[in-house]
């Protein structure tokens, strides 16, 4: 085959993930390659809220995310039809923006510090020491597979993959003015709705269900009235879009001189909230596991990063199964606003073991007397 040159790091999937992974190279010195079989920007439903962990983990790979990109949320709001609460973040403030803004501003920065990108340029096979497009062979040094849930990545480097949970997923945009200052999680019989300020005048609502049918979205509007009056008659500014959010682990994130990051490498589910910080950080301990030219301590360093994440996710999913606990849970929150902050404060990893045993307890306590 015919050989078009060659990188230290080629870098399968243009997606956040894969862009944090080659600036993240390129800025400790690597020349770094990645292509994608789509042109920018890359769409993909998501709920387009970015934690204060998410914008410090951009702004260590040289983007700067302000408040005049998009809107800015203060924490998060449960709600349920007889309760709601909400909690600010324990330190810093997230922003709603458009995914594509977002990927926007990465594949400026990738392009701007030296990242070599070859759009529309789809990865055929890799092999030991290349990768391999349709025109012909790149020899590198490291391949990472940045190519989402379905990776191939994964599959050519027989790597293998465990799905503990799959849920489906709709997104609209409307045009009108946000009416809070919180990034809104409403708890339905068969769904939930993420409602996130994304612009002055437009908002980001996604439908999350475990069963297909109630993914979609004019069906599962229905569920939630109070949503549904507020936008009613306003102007949807984007097409529906579907997508698949699931938790799975993998054995393994990497194999020889092939590594796996975002999607690819395993996942929480989008109920979390975590899936770009994730990507963003394990980028950054890639490029460094890279540097020492040792795999395994960025595979040390990723299931450290999951660890918490998952744990979140799989109560937040048990949440969802035991409508009957998880309403007592709001309840309990909207009577103790302080336990909502502080497992805010645990979410976003801003907490100690003694905070997480204290506000289980008191949780406990709370649900027991209720």
């Amino acid at each position: 085959m015919n050989l078009l040159g060659t990188t230290d790091v080629f870098v399968v999937g243009g997606g956040p993930s894969g862009l944090a992974a080659a600036i993240a190279a390129r800025q400790i010195g690597f020349d770094v390659t990645l292509a994608d079989g789509a042109a920018p920007p890359i769409e993909k439903p998501c709920g387009e809220g970015l934690m204060p962990e998410a914008i410090a983990a951009l702004r260590d790979l040289g983007v700067n995310i302000g408040p005049s990109d998009g809107v800015r949320f203060r924490g998060i709001c449960f709600a349920q039809k007889d309760a709601s609460v909400a909690g600010d973040f324990p330190s810093g403030i997230g922003v709603g923006l458009r995914r594509t803004t977002l990927h926007e501003r990465l594949v400026a920065r990738a392009r701007d510090c030296g990242v070599k990108l070859l759009w529309q340029r789809p990865v055929v096979a890799i092999g030991p020491g290349h990768v391999d497009l349709t025109e012909g062979r790149i020899a590198t040094r490291w391949i990472v597979g940045a190519d989402g849930q379905g990776s191939r990545v994964r599959r050519w480097s027989g790597i293998e993959t465990k799905h503990i949970q799959r849920r489906y997923a709709t997104r609209l945009h409307f045009c009108t003015q946000p009416w809070s200052n919180y990034v809104e999680i409403h708890w339905g019989a068969h769904a939930q709705a993420y409602v996130t300020p994304v612009g002055p005048n437009e908002i980001c609502i996604v439908m999350i269900s475990a069963q297909s049918e109630s993914a979609s979205f004019d069906r599962a509007i229905d569920e939630f009235p109070e949503i549904q009056q507020r936008i009613a008659g306003r102007k949807i500014t984007s097409r529906e879009r579907g997508a698949v959010t699931s938790m799975h682990t993998l054995r393994t994130v990497q194999r020889g001189r092939v590594a796996l990051v975002g999607d690819a490498s395993g996942g929480v589910d989008a109920i979390t909230g975590e899936g770009i910080r994730l990507g963003l950080r394990q980028a950054s301990s890639l490029a460094e596991a890279m540097t020492a030219g040792n795999l395994r301590q960025y595979e040390k360093q990723h299931r450290a990063l999951a660890k918490h994440p998952e744990r979140m996710g799989r109560l937040m999913l048990w949440l969802d199964r035991n409508p009957r606990l998880r309403a007592r849970v709001i309840l309990a929150f909207q009577s103790r606003p302080d336990l909502f902050a502080r497992t805010l404060a645990i979410h976003v990893g801003h907490s100690s073991a003694r905070d997480i045993l204290f506000t289980g307890t008191r949780l406990g306590w709370r649900l027991l007397t209720a």
